[in-house]
């Protein structure tokens, strides 16, 4: 009985209507305000992980001046040879 006065006033029943429809009906309700956020975390992490790519490549990139560098790189990380030789990669198991 006493939350039927309280919901007799219109300027309660007004807000309250107003508060629920903002909250949960709206395009812009909670739900999708939560998801939003968590995409969003999503993205900055995702953009912190390239950004250390990046550096990492920029470094590598600055390492590679020189020929033999440039050579190396492409033998060790590329597998990269020349005409007359066999690559053999040996990869090893772990238990």
């Amino acid at each position: 009985m006493k939350w039927l006065k309280v919901f007799k006033n219109k300027y309660i029943l007004t807000f309250t209507i107003f508060v629920l429809y903002t909250l949960f009906l709206d395009d812009v309700d909670i739900f999708n305000v939560v998801r939003q956020k968590v995409k969003l975390n999503k993205l900055e992490q995702e953009k912190v992980d390239l950004l250390e790519k990046f550096t990492e490549t920029k470094l590598t990139l600055e390492q590679l001046d020189d020929n033999e560098a440039l050579e190396r790189f492409a033998r060790e990380q590329k597998l990269f040879k020349r005409d007359n030789e066999d690559i053999f990669v040996i990869v090893q198991e772990e238990e």
